[in-house]
């Protein structure tokens, strides 16, 4: 299974095959608004802005399993994105990341980059996934791990 095989449903309502973002350098994120590491959000969307014009999207997915961070509607979580960091890279539907509803896009993270000790759970919000042009996980990052610290992976792969 590829990650071009899923699908998941935007912030909006709409169902988007992940195949559209085939050929693209992709950082997928598991977000939330009420986080002490919400204010990464900026950071992402630096790299999305740096970036965007080489092939190289952020995918956010709000995820309301850690701490109850993530609790809005996903109209509430869309207008705070935009008003407080002014986001632009696609969000999606609030998803689970672990357990049994977990959405399978982040079965499929989670199998192809455990993180430390081999462990496939996601920890908490802001765990990051570096997916490359062909759609395959190169690399896993931890929720501390700073989006702009990032920049070199992603122009390996650009």
């Amino acid at each position: 299974m590829s990650l071009y095989d899923l699908s998941a449903r935007r912030i909006d309502g709409s169902e988007r095959d992940l195949s559209e973002y085939r050929g693209k350098v992709l950082l997928v994120v598991n977000v939330a608004s009420r986080c002490g590491f919400t204010p990464q959000y900026t950071g992402l969307q630096q790299l999305h802005d740096k970036y965007r014009d080489r092939g190289f999207l952020v995918l956010g997915f709000p995820c309301n399993q850690f701490g109850s961070q993530e609790p809005g509607t996903e109209a509430e979580i869309g207008a705070f994105c935009s008003a407080s960091y002014n986001v632009t890279f696609p969000l999606f539907g609030k998803i689970d990341v672990n357990g049994g509803d977990a959405h399978p896009l982040y079965q499929h993270l989670k199998s192809a980059a455990p993180g430390v000790l081999g462990t496939e759970a996601i920890k908490w919000n802001f765990t990051k996934f570096l997916v490359d042009r062909q759609g395959q996980v190169v690399k896993r990052f931890a929720p501390k791990d700073e989006p702009g610290d990032l920049a070199a992976d992603i122009e390996a792969l650009l």
